[in-house]
């Protein structure tokens, strides 16, 4: 079955690798020159699906890092993560900050101008309307993807809404957070109503984004939106839209066309592929030329644990580890602890007592000549998540809703980890902790954190406890935002403003 492949197609597509704000995705001349077929139009699709194969590597670095499941301070050497772990505040040159901003950006500037080639020639070249309304669709909820992720990481962020030049690039400073948030929605109502279902792609077009995951979306800005300001110019408005958030999940879970699965492991399984806890997917293949497979299982296991099985090294990391507090919140039978964590493995005499995370790692399908290259899609929206997200939606006052929903959906969740214990009156602190063993390695524990509000006390509170050789700086609460990159504050000195405590 062909997948969509979320791969960089280079200079066929790109004028340069050149990350300026202001890069044209596609030069003048290539554009004038290349849309000319329906294939064309489908090719240049897939080069805005690409921008998005950094997106789970960018969720562990940023995210999961950044939380209290790991302790990452330094084991000796000088590690990128570690400033990102440890609340530095000189951290606007970090390769993982950068990244965030110049990949969301290629996203950004990929789907303007594939949208502005689509409303030029799409009518003359693409015929089939319904099929030209499809494609504008998933390049719009591309794009509102990369602004929600941007948003979520920077707050205020320069709206560029189509192809600019260099010149006027220079000129465009940070929107207000509602301007882009407003922005994200019109993009995703336009993807809803033009997106099929699932199960309507052809088998050749299977793993293209669908209207359930639009939903997904647009029901996660919502409860984004809906959480406190903390003071800080971010994501949260404290705009008490959790009921317009079940409202997108209910649509999802009466569409039928998703379920939870019977086990855990089988949620991630190689073999188990858009399975149908899968909403929406980060695709991959492994073997291709170029290399186009995953590298986020490799991310947070240390080399030591492939040379262990005799694999040669994958590229230099070392361990961050679980935190302690996240490995004893697991209960005893909880098979999601022993799934995701591995707790020691000794290297020759070498042994490792510290936990890490595993959760995506197949030791039959290490790949041989690139750790670049795993055979395993990423996971951005499940049904599990869904369920989730609506109980803490209801437990939050979302209209129509029965609080013992709540209870029936964290008890399921629950006992197909392995717990018979029933919870009763589950309250948010207890939602937040089962999302928090059940998402472990997902990406989703900083942001959970934000949006409930309680990310100042919980990550001051963990490293009172946890970070004992006083290794890591003091958090404040406007670390829940990350600082602009210094390289874009050089570009056009004066036009925009660092975030604060940087």
């Amino acid at each position: 079955m062909k997948k969509i492949l979320y791969i960089a197609l280079g200079c066929v597509l790109l004028s340069s690798c050149d990350m300026d704000l202001g890069q044209q995705p596609i030069s003048e001349g290539t554009s004038e020159t290349y849309f000319q077929t329906v294939n064309d139009f489908t090719q240049g699709l897939t080069a805005v699906y690409s921008a998005a194969r950094t997106y789970p590597d960018r969720l562990l670095n940023l995210s999961e890092t950044r939380s209290d499941n790991l302790y990452a301070v330094s084991d000796g050497g000088v590690r990128d993560w570690e400033g990102i772990n440890s609340f530095h505040k000189n951290i606007n040159a970090n390769p993982y900050v950068v990244d965030a901003w110049e990949d969301n950006y290629i996203g950004v500037f990929r789907a303007n101008n594939y949208l502005e080639q689509l409303a030029t020639k799409g009518e003359s070249v693409v015929t089939d309307a319904t099929l030209r309304r499809r494609m504008e669709a998933e390049a719009r909820f591309l794009r509102a993807f990369f602004y929600f992720d941007l948003v979520r990481y920077f707050g205020r962020v320069p709206l560029i809404d189509r192809v600019v030049s260099d010149a006027e690039a220079k000129t465009i400073g940070r929107s207000p957070v509602a301007e882009l948030c407003n922005f994200i929605e019109q993009d995703l109502l336009f993807a809803i109503d033009n997106l099929p279902k699932p199960s309507a792609y052809a088998s050749v077009d299977a793993g293209r984004v669908n209207t359930y995951a639009a939903k997904m979306l647009l029901g996660l800005l919502y409860m984004s939106k809906s959480g406190p300001t903390l003071n800080v110019d971010g994501i949260g408005q404290n705009s008490n839209e959790w009921s317009k958030a079940v409202t997108q999940f209910n649509d999802i879970i009466a569409s039928n066309e998703f379920s939870s699965l019977a086990t855990y492991a089988s949620i991630f399984d190689y073999a188990n592929e858009r399975n149908r806890e899968v909403i929406f997917n980060i695709e991959y293949v492994s073997g291709g030329n170029p290399v186009v497979g995953a590298t986020f299982p490799w991310v947070l296991v240390p080399d030591r644990y492939f040379q262990s099985f005799g694999f040669t090294a994958q590229g230099g990391l070392t361990i961050r580890p679980v935190s302690t507090d996240l490995v004893n919140r697991y209960e005893a039978d909880d098979v999601r602890k022993s799934f995701s964590i591995q707790s020691s493995f000794a290297d020759g005499p070498v042994v490792e007592n510290r936990p890490f995370i595993k959760k995506f790692v197949d030791i039959t399908k290490v790949p041989t000549t690139s750790r670049m290259d795993w055979p395993i899609n990423f996971i951005v929206f499940r049904y599990t998540d869904l369920l989730l997200l609506k109980a803490e939606c209801i437990l939050n006052g979302a209209a129509g809703s029965a609080a013992t929903e709540v209870d029936a959906v964290v008890n399921a969740v629950r006992s197909r980890a392995g717990l018979t214990a029933p919870l009763v009156g589950v309250t948010k602190e207890q939602l937040l902790e089962e999302r928090r063993r059940e998402f472990i390695g997902e990406g989703s524990r900083w942001f959970d954190l934000i949006r409930s509000g309680t990310v100042e006390a919980t990550i001051k509170a963990w490293i009172a406890a946890e970070d004992s050789g006083g290794q890591m700086d003091d958090f404040i609460i406007d670390y829940i935002l990350y600082p602009v990159p210094q390289s874009e504050l050089n570009k056009s000195p004066g036009l925009y403003e660092q975030n604060k405590g940087y």
